[in-house]
């Protein structure tokens, strides 16, 4: 599945100067109530740009420059703190992380981001208090992220009851999570609910390009239903589409599980 990078937004404490005060907002979503804090909210919003697009140098040199601009603005720390995960700087990205979460302990969004640098980092069951810290929040406009970060790590631990769980609340929060989906069906295919994860996967095919993930899971789902004509199908694509990809060497060498 193609990764999903997580933007950052962050909740100021009623300390922070600069910014209006409205208990549970996300930062990023407030108005800003001087020159300052302003350009700090804008080269934090560009930085967020180019750090989905990949270019993680100018990323960080956005970070900077709002933080020049106002050092408590918690947002760029947050941004900063995902460009250096990106970096695989882990111990600068966490010390970024901290200092957001100092500045805006209950934002959503900053809380999500942490909890995921947690659970990249072998810290998966204390990500989970992070990402249930996000979920508080009424105002959060992407729980839907969230609660599929959270099945993600607790499939890391081998919870596949919660995991579960999690994705399930992060179709009810967005029918069309692909994530969520992908991990439903997957979970269905380990337990042996073959019926379920033919579903999912069907749902998953109408909404995204097919990948070497699921194509793969696919052909091994309709394998065990015993329908080799689908089976014939998925891996056809899978050799067509994804050469050189471990999901084609597992199929060539025959390790369906």
């Amino acid at each position: 599945m193609s990764r999903i990078v997580i933007l950052a937004a962050v909740f100021l404490l009623a300390a922070c100067a600069g910014v209006a005060q409205h208990p549970e907002e996300p930062v990023s979503q407030q108005q800003t109530s001087n020159d300052a804090s302003q350009r700090a909210k804008v080269h934090t919003e560009l930085g967020s740009l180019y750090l989905v697009r990949g270019n993680l140098s100018v990323a960080l040199e956005e970070a900077r420059i709002a933080l020049s601009a106002d050092a408590n603005y918690a947002p760029a720390h947050n941004l900063m703190g995902l460009v250096h995960m990106q970096l695989q700087e882990a111990s600068l990205a966490e010390a970024s992380f901290e200092r957001a979460l100092r500045l805006a302990p209950a934002d959503p969004e900053i809380n999500n981001s942490f909890g995921w640098f947690l659970c990249q980092t072998a810290r998966e069951r204390r990500s989970l208090q992070y990402f249930q810290n996000a979920l508080k929040s009424p105002l959060y406009a992407t729980p839907t992220m969230t609660y599929a970060n959270a099945g993600i790590c607790s499939l890391r631990i081998k919870d596949d009851k919660a995991a579960e769980e999690y994705f399930l609340n992060a179709l009810r929060a967005d029918n069309r999570n692909d994530r969520a989906i992908y991990f439903l069906a997957d979970i269905a295919y380990r337990q042996n609910r073959l019926a379920a994860a033919r579903q999912r996967l069907t749902e998953l095919h109408k909404l995204v390009e097919p990948t070497s993930d699921t194509l793969w899971l696919a052909a091994r789902v309709e394998r065990k239903l015993g329908d080799r004509e689908a089976e014939a199908r998925y891996s056809s694509q899978l050799r067509r589409r994804f050469p050189g990809t471990p999901e084609l060497q597992r199929l060539m060498q025959g390790q369906y599980e």
